[in-house]
């Protein structure tokens, strides 16, 4: 067992991120559809869609090459782990990472769904800030968890747990464009009733 361990995580590490990222993006998949149906947004059917559950697969397999190199080039970048270079991490993460990734999750799903590229972009300019606000509630304390205290080895590995929760909120938000309206509806009615009437 622990050679196995220390092939996955070591000469297979590619690999393992690459799989490992797929398969937790399948399982936020199935568990945003059981939400999704407890709460009635969808379909009261009980069954999964298994084309969106491949679709979901596929995106987090593209991302887990993504993953797996650009931490590896961040920790050459600011080697160690004190807390001013913690801090720089999490500033790559969050204004470079973190805006590659939601375009690439959201292009990546919805061309695999037959939309279009143009299709894909107002889908971007709808849910992105949605996304991204998250993303800075989510990731930051997670990230120095990771950074400070998590050896390099096993930093996938913590960060594919918490990314399988957060995965679901990915999935729900990716299939549910009427919550997505809701959202943004909702700001768009603070500004409109902040604005003087003219």
């Amino acid at each position: 067992m622990r050679r196995v361990w220390k092939l996955l995580f070591g000469r297979y590490l590619l690999v393992t991120n690459t799989v490992s990222s797929g398969v937790l993006m399948l399982a936020g998949d199935v568990a945003a559809q059981e939400i999704e149906r407890r709460l009635e947004l969808k379909s009261t059917s009980s069954e999964l869609d298994w084309k969106r559950m491949f679709n979901m697969t596929l995106v987090g397999l593209s991302q887990g090459p993504l993953h797996h190199y650009l931490y590896k080039w961040m920790d050459v970048l600011l080697p160690g782990a004190s807390v001013r270079t913690v801090f720089k991490k999490i500033a790559i993460d969050q204004f470079a990472i973190s805006p590659i990734f939601i375009v690439t999750y959201l292009y990546s799903a919805g061309l695999l769904e037959g939309a279009s590229v143009n299709e894909c972009t107002t889908e971007l300019r709808h849910k992105y800030w949605t996304i991204y606000t998250a993303d800075w509630l989510v990731w930051p304390p997670t990230q120095f968890i990771n950074f400070y205290l998590i050896s390099p080895k096993y930093r996938v590995l913590y960060i594919n747990a918490i990314t399988m929760l957060y995965n679901v909120f990915l999935c729900y938000i990716k299939h549910n464009d009427d919550l997505v309206a809701q959202l943004t509806g909702k700001a768009r009615k603070k500004e409109d009733t902040s604005d003087p009437v003219s």
